[in-house]
């Protein structure tokens, strides 16, 4: 009797042994395949990415991260409201050991600064490499997106869910352009020229000052007033390769635009 329940105890020890011994195999294929798939391998991370972070006596501090592959950054920063003078730093990067955050260390020795790297954004971190909360947290992620809208010709293809076909009652393509140097947008709505303010918010929001515009008449004047009018609603975008949309909240866009490079 003795002998069997030192077999059965020998047997059911075998048993862990071999469950954990599995258990183990799984756990550590799973690390493999996640590490396998991180920030610095699976995205594309290099490019330029812009945000708007708090500023305690200005608007917002103008923040302009351009990655490289070579793991070289150039940093450009300006002072809403309090100047316009753009400040430049550039230096190297280095990736932490599980590929999702990036440290820049400028070559002038002047303030590391980390993010953690997403599909297509990045999120500023505090001194200790933690996420920053609080009611300003949405304002230290930088997008491309508000980078990539700039300084294109975005020609105006469809307005309310309807095609916008350019024919000989045009005067020019509908279109806009964000300017770069004072956040300007000018552009026309087929007929008379149109400009204003504009401002870009982090996670691609956006509010445009009341446009202005020549006043010329033609004989499509509902479709400019129709698109001024959406310029006005609109409250954040989205760019996809070469198409912007502009949107209200969460419905469907507003209005959408190819953009096109000009010779």
């Amino acid at each position: 009797m003795k002998n069997i329940l030192i077999a059965i105890v020998l047997v059911l020890t075998n048993c862990q042994k071999q469950k954990t011994a599995s258990s183990k195999k799984t756990n550590e294929g799973m690390e493999k395949t996640d590490a396998a798939h991180t920030s610095q391998n699976a995205l594309d991370w290099d490019g330029t990415y812009r945000g708007f972070l708090p500023c305690a006596d200005c608007e917002a501090i103008q923040t302009t991260v351009s990655l490289k592959k070579d793991l070289t950054f150039i940093i450009k920063t300006k002072y809403l409201g309090k100047s316009d003078s753009v400040y430049q730093t550039s230096g190297t990067f280095t990736w932490n050991e599980n590929g999702n955050t990036i440290t820049l260390a400028p070559a002038d020795k002047s303030q590391i600064t980390r993010y953690r790297v997403g599909e297509n954004l990045l999120t500023q971190l505090d001194k200790q490499g933690n996420k920053i909360a609080g009611d300003n947290a949405s304002r230290y992620v930088l997008s491309k997106s508000n980078y990539e809208i700039l300084e294109k010709y975005w020609k105006l293809v469809e307005l309310n869910g309807k095609d916008v076909v350019v024919d000989s009652t045009f005067i020019k393509d509908p279109h806009i352009i964000f300017k770069e140097s004072n956040n300007r947008i000018i552009g026309n709505g087929g007929c008379n020229n149109i400009s204003g303010g504009y401002k870009i918010e982090s996670l691609n929001r956006i509010s445009l000052s009341k446009m202005i515009s020549t006043k010329m008449a033609c004989p499509r004047m509902e479709l400019e007033g129709e698109f001024l009018e959406v310029l006005q609603k609109a409250d954040n975008f989205n760019v996809v390769g070469d198409m912007l949309m502009l949107n209200k909240a969460r419905m469907v866009p507003l209005a959408r635009f190819k953009a096109v490079y000009l010779k």
